[in-house]
Order: structure tokens, then C-alpha cells, then sequence
């Protein structure tokens, strides 16, 4: 569903591409006309990105005076944001197959990586070449339908995690969440409990909502809502395991507004900055410290055997 969405979003944005194109091969060279037609559909994602950005801001939390960005932070905050949506939505999520990675001689607990909206598993591309480079056993879970109450997904969870507990003979997963996909695994944590989990790790995941989910369609959505009853109700549902989360986010993020809305009372809270939402699921910085937590998380105490690898 998602790859049909974004595939269509391409056909706009080829035709528009297109049109531009001719008009503007009335009056200047063949090439030139190409050269302005791609940098008018770059502009207008531009456009798009720099709105996110203006909408966040208005509803920005305080930033702290050590977490304050100067003009050319900013700058490089803005470029790493769309330079990450970009290579998302128009490269690395319209190529996604779903493979799992099943490590031979992996001595770490399997990880589970769980999207956010509007999203697929292609989303996790760069922690996906980092985690195969460790050698640690992951797979990725793609939330549908799109727009679907956060309830309706948890069965794609547990059906994941029990493949990996399957496949890998490990005891326990750590799960990996983005935005929406860290309420999920929340979700998941408050119907099947703890047994099966070591570490749940969410990345810009909008805890207590975030002001941008009225612009989003859907009941998963509206769920996501600053007054949303259904996150007050996993609040008081999953109070007594924050012991196992890990909330990572960032000061700056353009979608999740206020940003620390992000912050998990109980939970380990780590807080970057000059990093937008999107850019968090490739930055370096969180890259290293999302591996941190899986690493630290626990040893896989039966290693995987050759029958299960492939």
C-alpha cells in the first residue's frame, strides 16, 4: 500500500516535471528547460519540508540555551531533514522487500524494527546496513493498513516477534520503533507483556502527542492527537515497564511538536539536537546510540545454528 502511495506521488511529480519541461523548452535550450523543470519539484519539496519546520516551531517546546542552534546549524538541520526524506520516500521505501537478516554467529538479542506513518520497513535502511555489519539478527514489520487504528497493528508485531524468537532460538527481542511505530511497540508491550521483550527503544516517538497528527488522515492519526484518550490510556496501562524503554529524540524535530512531548516519564530519555524527524532514522550520531541500546540490551544465550540461517 504504501509503495502504491508513493509510487503515485511520483507520477505527480514526473508529469508536473514534464510539463514544466515542455513549457519552459519554448523559450530557452532542450537542457536548460530539464535543469529548471527538476530544480521546480525539488523546490516545492523544499517547500514542503520548510513548512514542517514552520508548523513545529510554533508549537516548539522551550529549548534549553545548550541546545540552541545558530544560523548555519540550522541550515545544516534543514539539509539533513530533506536529504533523509528525500532518500526515504523516493529511493529506499519505494525499493523495499521484506528480509530478514538471520546472523550465523550472532551473539546479540534479534531486533525487530517497526515504522512509522505512513511508512514501510524500507524506512530503516541505514540501521539495517549497520546491524548486518554487527552481525545482529533483525527483520522489519510493515504496518497496514495505513491508515488503521495503533491497536489493529499489534498482531503484525507479535507475529514478527515470534518468527525471530523461531528462527534466531533467542529468548527475548529488542524493538526498534520510529514515531508511530514506538507507539505500537507500547501497544504490543501492554497485551503480551514482558516475556518475549528485553528493550524497547522508540525514536521521535510522540508519547503524549503531537500537534502535526490534525493534518494526518486516519484513526491512527487521531490517535496520535495531543488529546488523543487513547494515549492517556496506554499511560496508565503501561506505567509499570517504562523500566524498559529507551525514548530517543531530538530537540529539533519538525514533526513531533512540542518536541518533548517525546520525554517518557519512567523510561531512559536521551536528547539530541540539529536533528530532524525523519533524519533521526540515519543520522550517525543516533545510529551509534540506538546500537548502544541493543547491544547493552542483553547476550543471545543460544546462538542461532546454521539450519536456521538464511
Amino acid at each position: 500500500m504504501v509503495v502504491r502511495i508513493l509510487l503515485a506521488i511520483m507520477a505527480i511529480q514526473v508529469a508536473a516535471a514534464l510539463a514544466i519541461w515542455y513549457a519552459a523548452a519554448r523559450y530557452v535550450p532542450l537542457d536548460l528547460a530539464l535543469l529548471l523543470a527538476l530544480l521546480a519539484v525539488v523546490l516545492v519539496r523544499g517547500a514542503i519540508s520548510a513548512n514542517n519546520f514552520r508548523m513545529a516551531r510554533r508549537l516548539s517546546s522551550d529549548v534549553p540555551v545548550e541546545h540552541r542552534l545558530d544560523l548555519g546549524a540550522r541550515l545544516c538541520l534543514f539539509c539533513g531533514e530533506f536529504r533523509a526524506s528525500m532518500l526515504t520516500s523516493s529511493w529506499t521505501m519505494l525499493r523495499h522487500k521484506p528480509a530478514p537478516f538471520f546472523a550465523c554467529e550472532g551473539r546479540t538479542l534479534p531486533v525487530l524494527l517497526v515504522h512509522g506513518y505512513g511508512c514501510n520497513g524500507g524506512f530503516w535502511a541505514a540501521l539495517r546496513a549497520r546491524l548486518r555489519c554487527e552481525r545482529i539478527s533483525h527483520d522489519t514489520v510493515d504496518l497496514e493498513p495505513v491508515t488503521a487504528p495503533l491497536d489493529d497493528y499489534v498482531e503484525h508485531v507479535e507475529r514478527a516477534v515470534q518468527r525471530l524468537l523461531a528462527a534466531t532460538g533467542a529468548p527475548r527481542v529488542v524493538i526498534v520503533g520510529h514515531s508511530m511505530g514506538g507507539l505500537v511497540a507500547r501497544a504490543w508491550l501492554r497485551r503480551h507483556g514482558t516475556a518475549h521483550v528485553a528493550r524497547i527503544v522508540t525514536v521521535g516517538t510522540p508519547h503524549h502527542g503531537t500537534g502535526l497528527a490534525a493534518l494526518g488522515i486516519g484513526a491512527n492519526a487521531r490517535q496520535m492527537r495531543q488529546d488523543a484518550e487513547w494515549l492517556a490510556q496506554l499511560a496508565q496501562d503501561d506505567a509499570a515497564h517504562r523500566a524498559l524503554i529507551t525514548s530517543i529524540w531530538s530537540w529539533h524535530d519538525n514533526i513531533v511538536a512540542p518536541q518533548t512531548s517525546c520525554r517518557l516519564a519512567g523510561a531512559k530519555n536521551i536528547a539530541f539536537s540539529g536533528i530532524g524527524h525523519v533524519a533521526l532514522g540515519s543520522d550517525p550520531r543516533v545510529l551509534c546510540r540506538i546500537l548502544d541500546e541493543i547491544l547493552t540490551a542483553g547476550p543471545l544465550t543460544r546462538p542461532l545454528s546454521p539450519a536456521t540461517m538464511y
